[in-house]
């Protein structure tokens, strides 16, 4: 087969891998992306690897918040506050990672994947307000948040989730599912953002990133059903996709230091 043809069929099945383990585990699973591409697909530049999959993340992440959004779970103005803050600060971090040397950039990207790791085995809480507003005291706590979640986010070319979901319920005293689905907004933005600077650059493979996004969709409809059969064992669920997150860091920065 054509290393051309064969190299587009992996990129849509480790999207369609992703995007079912974003529907089933939520946050964090974007986070596999680039070392895919690096591994999997053949990738070989750093720089398109994370550009490209930070333009397929923002799109996952745009389909995502239309459904959370027609729930009524957005909190729509402190999202806004927070993805509009971090907007500028993902502009910084893409333009800095660029400035990067690849293979730094990988064991970055290596100790950012073992955050997420660590951030998926920690309890969460689900207590919170479900009727919080904004005011002027959680404006000033969430534009500082957003700027830096978005400059981490931009750096490391990944939707950071992880990051915002926390973030909204420390400055905000939202609930976990108002946090979950506020967050896309952010992740929409800045991966957004991250890609077009990446663009702007050519470091973007775009039939790659078209057959990410395609098998994230079809990822996202099968990881439906499982994520139900899943329910009632999601602790240990997530645990699993954490530990495997973290063994993929550690394969990461093995092949980068090797």
């Amino acid at each position: 087969m054509d290393p051309f043809v064969t190299s587009l069929a992996l990129a849509a099945a480790g999207g369609a891998v992703i995007g079912l383990l974003l529907s089933v585990f939520g946050g964090g699973g974007s986070v596999l992306a680039t070392p895919l591409l690096i591994y999997v697909v053949g990738i070989e530049d750093t720089h398109v690897a994370i550009g490209t999959s930070a333009a397929a993340v923002a799109v996952n992440a745009l389909i995502g918040l239309a459904t959370q959004a027609r729930a009524g779970r957005v909190k729509w103005p402190c999202a806004l506050v927070f993805g509009g803050a971090g907007l500028a600060g993902s502009l910084v971090g893409a333009h800095l990672a660029k400035l990067v040397d690849g293979g730094q950039l990988l064991l970055w990207f290596a100790a950012a994947m073992g955050l997420v790791g660590v951030s998926m085995l920690l309890p969460r809480k689900s207590q919170g307000d479900p009727t919080v507003h904004l005011d002027v005291a959680r404006t000033l706590k969430l534009a500082p948040l957003g700027l830096i979640v978005g400059l981490a986010a931009g750096f490391f070319g990944i939707g950071g989730g992880f990051l915002i979901v926390p973030g909204l319920m420390a400055a905000t005293g939202m609930t976990l599912a108002n946090a979950a689905a506020s967050s896309l907004v952010s992740v929409v933005l800045f991966g957004g953002a991250t890609s077009a600077s990446y663009a702007a650059s050519g470091l973007i493979n775009w039939p790659v990133f078209l057959c990410l996004v395609a098998g994230g969709g079809i990822g996202a409809l099968a990881g439906g059903p499982i994520a139900q059969r899943l329910a009632s064992q999601a602790d240990i669920a997530r645990r699993a996709f954490a530990i495997m997150v973290l063994l993929t860091a550690a394969y990461v920065a093995f092949r980068t230091l090797t």
